[in-house]
């Protein structure tokens, strides 16, 4: 059962997005992706908020998450949370194992 946790960045002047940039620059982003179980990290910038960083974090399973959790690149996430001086909002998602009803299909363009 693949878990989502969505994570929403927020500070001033820029700040998350700031933050956001050096964690694409400095290779912590691609180290997470190549995580095993990870399934997906990307950001996205709200377009009614620019003080705010969405970052998607898709993983396989909660153990992988864990694991991620335990890893030595938790310290480096964590030291510029606090460079950029960042709040975290935080939503949790559980996969529909069912996965999406066909009428819903209806309304999704491929």
């Amino acid at each position: 059962m693949a878990v989502t946790v969505n994570i929403y960045y927020s500070g001033v002047n820029g700040n998350a997005r700031k933050f956001a940039e050096e964690m694409v620059s400095s290779g912590i982003v691609d180290d997470i992706r190549a995580q095993n179980g990870n399934l997906k990290y990307e950001y996205f910038f709200p377009m009614d908020d620019t003080e705010t960083v969405l970052l998607i974090d898709s993983w396989k399973d909660q153990q992988s998450i864990d694991i991620h959790h335990a890893s030595p690149m938790m310290a480096k996430i964590i030291a510029l949370r606090e460079k950029y001086d960042l709040h975290m909002k935080v939503e949790r998602y559980i996969s529909d194992e069912a996965g999406i009803p066909e009428a819903d299909k209806t309304f999704i363009k491929e």
